[in-house]
């Protein structure tokens, strides 16, 4: 028999995972790297830093049927640390972030519309040019 999670436990887990990226002294942090996404979130990050971005303090709105939606207002805007292109994504607590740069949790990242863990104006990103987060939804499925 498949696991089928009800709506009370599937807003339970997602809220504790993003509370997570709310720990620490500080807000959460996103960076986004180009390559391949490593193994787990406690493995070193690879591929090149292109960017990173404070996130709001809580950095996610309420759940609402497993789901959590990415704080982008004010909007999420950074410049370009390095040329790249955008390959994966981790959030990091305010302490990882400062720290080992282990994360919460890793993802995907795409452009806007293109579904991803979080979704960017453009996945080029360029030295010293502005890049946006334009938005963000975990889900923690029914099944």
């Amino acid at each position: 028999m498949p696991l089928r999670i009800s709506t009370a436990v599937r807003n339970a887990m997602v809220a504790a995972a993003v509370a997570l990226i709310d720990g620490g002294s500080g807000p959460g942090v996103i960076r986004i790297y180009s390559g391949a996404q490593p193994a787990t979130p406690a493995t070193a990050p690879s591929g090149t830093l292109l960017a990173e971005f404070t996130l709001s303090d809580p950095a996610f709105g309420s759940p609402s049927a497993g789901v959590v939606t990415l704080d982008v207002t004010p909007a999420l805007t950074d410049t370009g640390i390095t040329d790249g292109t955008a390959g994966w994504v981790r959030f990091l607590d305010s302490t990882e972030a400062a720290g080992t740069g282990l994360g919460c949790m890793d993802g995907t990242v795409t452009a806007t519309g293109g579904g991803g863990l979080v979704e960017l104006n453009s996945t080029t990103i360029s030295t010293g040019v502005a890049v946006e987060i334009t938005g963000g939804t975990f889900t923690q499925p029914a099944s």
